[in-house]
């Protein structure tokens, strides 16, 4: 018998490099619906296409890596082609569109040589909602693994178009922050349309290609790689991968991919369907490494938290404010408080454990700001230069942990090379150990390392409301970028936008109704989500607004899609136990009517919130069920609306 399996063995792997020395690979997905073909051509470079439902999404497409010590985008010899096999997972996540998660691809990897005969794999895996594929080099334990270049493109058909956001320029903006993944959306652009701010654009990229949607994202970071972003030549429908600037770094340290040992690249990750199928996947997770089965993350609990600063800014960092704050919270039934920047100088360390233990007495947990930054900018805030070593952390963690506080906001990052992505990664893990969670602002994508590590409960990287209150044309784009996230930033990593200002914004004419800016409580997803409306503010709400936030969930069961456009409007359904809550908000300036099947959700009675009588009042509505009968919603310009089903 053994012999006979050694046999069969041996015709396989004759079988399987033969074959791949003679044609391309196909790689489906377990439903047959994308077809992902991978090619070498003449000169041996790598190429891939894409075709979902028979239409080709993406056309021919460039592969391939440079190392100082090799070429790895030309010369290759396909060496073998694994048979495809079924990868399976099921996983929890503390954040995100459902805390109980499935995924299901079919894999299969190539092994190619170069022309020195150094080897590279690259892995292949397809879903029913998308296509991932990563690099990876084997290798000796002591062997230096170095990318120059990598030239893994994305080739849109030319009739393509774009839902992107710029990257910002490094060393720009105030104090020198940029980059932060915080600029406004180009919606609806021809695919070749070159960055206004001639940096590239940001993750996660949406695409209409061949009347069908792409998400495109990277994930699986681990502190080898840098984060990247996609980039275009002027006019070209190909967006190539694109290595940050070189001044993204902590100084004296790397922005390339630098490891010793095997090293995997990132996951390049296309999520292809409709506008259901963007709102609904969870690939940017999927493809997450899975939390450490040796660290505990039981402490990590996602909540809804007050937060002063939004409206009332640095002169509400006193112990009184504060202290206001924490009652506030524990009066909404809220889990934590945050205290931002210069907590250190204007309440001090004694003072803020007082505050740490007056929160526990009404069972709120005190999150505390705390800024990034060494030498790469020049931002004035405090506390400053504590988390920048090892050490450093271990010194200040430790002391938090004693104090009781449950987590911390750590601001002002600087970009996206590798020596500054292994920073977060090095937080997070020093986080760990003393159980504290982590917010990440001024900060780069996550790219799914809510999964790796349960305790980020939320990252910026997104303009959010801060905004609004600086400027009034950010509050003018407010409506349509609102209406943008769900289905790029926010579309499989939490977002810390810090919505729900139901009331007025100093100096600013909000451009949204109340209904809208609640609905976003449940459209934007964050583990801890910062509402910005303060305790005035939110006395002039109606008694069954105040009690809609008190009992908002923390978590999700589950998503629906109904109807929406990208940067127009949105309306989404969102699962908690037996209760269905479904959000809308309209972007647009025109009027909007939404219809909604409400047979699906097999709910006994519903409650609907919106503008009915006025912009500023938020009128509660019980709703008729009637068997095949459809509610019809009227909204108005930037307005929304908030129906819940149990």
């Amino acid at each position: 018998m053994k012999k006979l399996v050694a046999f069969c063995i041996t015709i396989l792997l004759i079988y399987s490099s033969s074959f791949a020395q003679s044609s391309g690979v196909t790689i489906s997905s377990p439903d047959k619906s994308i077809q992902v073909t991978c090619l070498l051509d003449g000169e041996g470079k790598p190429s891939y296409s894409v075709q979902y439902k028979n239409s080709v999404v993406l056309e021919s497409s460039q592969l391939g890596l440079v190392r100082p010590d090799g070429d790895f985008s030309k010369g290759l010899v396909k060496t073998a082609v694994t048979l495809p096999t079924v990868v399976k997972d099921n996983y929890r996540l503390v954040t995100g569109k459902r805390q109980n998660n499935v995924y299901t691809a079919n894999r299969q990897v190539i092994h190619y040589k170069n022309a020195s005969g150094s080897l590279l794999d690259l892995i292949w895996q397809v879903s029913n909602d998308g296509v991932a594929f990563r690099y990876y080099f084997p290798g000796t334990a002591s062997e230096a693994k170095n990318i120059d270049t990598e030239y893994t493109s994305f080739h849109l058909p030319a009739a393509a178009k774009a839902w992107l956001q710029p990257m910002s320029v490094a060393k720009t903006g105030w104090q020198q922050v940029n980059p932060c993944y915080e600029e406004f959306y180009e919606k609806g652009i021809a695919a070749g349309t070159p960055s206004p701010l001639k940096a590239g654009w940001v993750y996660p990229a949406l695409f209409q290609s061949a009347g069908h949607w792409l998400l495109i994202t990277e994930a699986g970071m681990d502190g080898h790689y840098c984060g990247t972003r996609l980039d275009n030549d002027s006019a070209n429908t190909s967006y190539h991968i694109a290595f940050p600037d070189a001044r993204e770094v902590i100084p004296g340290k790397g922005f390339k991919p630098q490891a010793t040992g095997p090293l995997y690249s990132p996951w390049r990750i296309i999520t292809i369907g409709s506008l259901a199928t963007i709102i609904q996947s969870s690939l940017g997770t999927d493809l997450a490494k899975p939390a450490s089965p040796t660290q505990n993350f039981s402490f990590a609990k996602a909540g809804k938290s007050a937060w002063s600063w939004a409206l009332l800014k640095d002169d509400s960092t006193v112990y009184p404010v504060q202290k206001r704050f924490i009652d506030y919270a524990a009066n909404m039934n809220w889990q934590y408080c945050l205290i931002d920047a210069d907590w250190d100088i204007k309440i001090g360390y004694d003072s803020a454990q007082l505050l740490v233990n007056y929160a526990k007495q009404k069972k709120v947990g005190i999150w505390l700001w705390y800024n990034s930054a060494g030498s790469w900018n020049t931002t004035p805030y405090h506390p400053r230069n504590k988390l920048l070593t090892h050490e450093d952390r271990e010194k200040e963690f430790s002391r938090l942990e004693k104090m009781g506080v449950a987590g911390v906001k750590i601001d002002f990052f600087g970009g996206d090379g590798q020596s500054m992505i292994q920073y977060y990664i090095d937080i997070l893990n020093d986080a760990v150990a003393h159980h504290l969670m982590v917010n990440f602002h001024g900060a780069t994508l996550p790219r799914g390392w809510q999964r790796t590590w349960p305790n980020l409960m939320s990252t910026e990287a997104i303009k959010g409301f801060e905004y609004i209150t600086f400027d009034q044309s950010a509050a003018n784009q407010e409506p349509t970028h609102a209406a943008m996230l769900p289905f790029t930033r926010n579309a499989f990593d939490p977002m810390d936008f810090t919505p729900v200002c139901l009331y007025k914004i100093p100096r600013i004419n909000r451009q949204t109704t109340p209904a809208f800016e609640l609905a976003l409580s449940v459209l934007f997803l964050s583990g801890s989500q910062h509402f910005v409306e303060t305790p005035s503010g939110m006395a002039h709400m109606p008694a069954y607004v105040k009690e809609f936030l008190q009992k908002l969930p923390t978590g999700w069961d589950d998503v629906r899609f109904i109807n929406g456009f990208p940067g127009e409007f949105v309306v989404l359904a969102r699962k908690s136990g037996n209760k269905w809550y479904i959000a809308g908000i309209n972007g647009s300036n025109q009027e909007k009517s939404v219809s909604l099947d409400l047979a699906a959700y097999k709910a006994k009675k519903a409650v609907l919130l919106k503008n009915s009588q006025g912009d500023n009042f938020i009128d509660q509505q019980a709703v008729t069920l009637l068997p095949n009968k459809k509610e019809n919603i009227t909204l108005g310009a930037h307005d929304g609306f908030i129906m819940v089903l149990e």
